[in-house]
């Protein structure tokens, strides 16, 4: 992989330990442990981390604060949900930290499902909620990009409305990126026209491949006016010395799970089309494109826990490449425990990846047409 391509890693702002299984901290949302996997994401190689968002856990944009304040180069990729965050007030406040933080402010913007009542939101139906979120995203890159802004839509309305301080501009970085993701029909229309960067679960190539095509074609269609859509990869790495080991221990946290869970089938009738996706997987195999793992989604495995990439540095290493071929430049990875996995894979998988060139445009494994 060339050095554009950009790896993250996961912090989990939880106020109970035990994330997927992760017991290894005290303390799980103290500023000393979050802090910890900051620094150490730093020391290992690391951009940055996405910070997950979600009612009933410490606000995730006062955490990212928190931490850019205690680090030199940590990016936090700031997961935040529109209509908890009114498009200006967010705005401002994202404009703020990037300043104070000389660039190093990501935006994943989150349209699934929360406890909406708990914090006075409200939201119709798919439609409504997506067509919210393009709203959301396509003023706030205005007031980022523009000033006095007025914008009277559906949703959101301001008035001669410019944020303050302005962002400095970095090379062909004019503002933080908007990362989104999705599965769904509507979803995809709102990546194609207004994301910079699409997130993918584990799926398997061939299920990727059809989605970037698919969301290439999208954004020609809709008349995308924003430079060409990125892609990235959001997935549990479980990286061990030798391919043997990688295995019996992946084998092992799924015998776990499924004493502590057993075989969840209700997990089948998931919402969310992108989970859908995910757990209807096994169907086809427990190992799929040589070591994606399904298994872990039949007993509790759920988002970027639902499929695992399994092997040694090198295998894992192999496989992200393929997905890199189809045209991912952005890799979210995580295992736990979450600080001795940033340090292993870090040291481990990341010189793999950031030694070998990438593919030219010409060569990109992206079908051309999806039946």
């Amino acid at each position: 992989m060339s050095n554009s391509s950009e790896f993250l890693w996961y912090i989990p702002n939880q106020v109970e330990g035990g994330h997927r299984g992760d017991i290894s901290q005290v303390g799980p949302s103290s500023l000393e442990t979050l802090t910890s996997h900051a620094e150490a994401l730093e020391q290992h190689g690391w951009g940055g981390a996405l910070i997950g968002a979600g009612w009933g856990r410490p606000d995730t944009f006062t955490v990212a604060a928190a931490l850019v304040a205690r680090t030199k180069t940590f990016e936090p990729l700031i997961a935040i949900r529109p209509g908890y965050w009114r498009p200006a007030n967010f705005a401002s406040a994202a404009a703020t930290l990037d300043e104070l933080s000389g660039g190093r402010v990501r935006v994943n913007i989150v349209s699934g499902q929360d406890n909406l009542a708990a914090y006075g939101d409200n939201e119709g139906d798919q439609t409504h909620r997506y067509n919210r979120t393009k709203e959301f995203m396509r003023l706030v890159r205005r007031l980022w990009t523009e000033e006095n802004v007025t914008f009277d839509g559906e949703h959101f309305q301001v008035a001669g409305s410019t944020v303050e301080p302005r962002i400095t501009p970095r090379g062909d970085r004019l503002h933080p990126r908007l990362y989104f993701g999705g599965a769904s029909e509507a979803a995809e229309r709102v990546a194609a026209t207004e994301a910079d960067v699409q997130l993918f679960w584990g799926e398997p190539l061939d299920g990727v491949g059809e989605r970037i095509a698919r969301l290439k074609r999208l954004s020609r269609d809709l008349d995308r006016d924003l430079p060409p859509l990125q892609f990235g990869l959001r997935i549990t790495t479980l990286v061990r010395d030798t391919t043997e080991q990688a295995w019996a221990d992946a084998e092992a946290k799924v015998e776990e799970m499924a004493k502590q869970h057993g075989q969840l089938d209700q997990h089948r009738r998931a919402p969310a089309v992108g989970q859908q996706r995910l757990l209807n997987l096994h169907a086809r195999g427990d190992v799929l494109d040589d070591n994606l793992y399904t298994a872990p989604g039949r007993y509790g495995g759920g988002g970027a826990g639902t499929t695992w990439l399994v092997g040694s540095a090198a295998d894992v290493a192999s496989s992200l490449r393929r997905y890199r071929d189809l045209g991912i430049t952005h890799f979210v990875l995580s295992d736990t425990p979450y600080l001795s996995e940033i340090r292993r894979q870090g040291d481990q998988l990341l010189p793999l990846l950031r030694d070998q060139p990438a593919l030219a445009a010409d060569q990109l494994l992206v079908p051309e047409r999806v039946a």
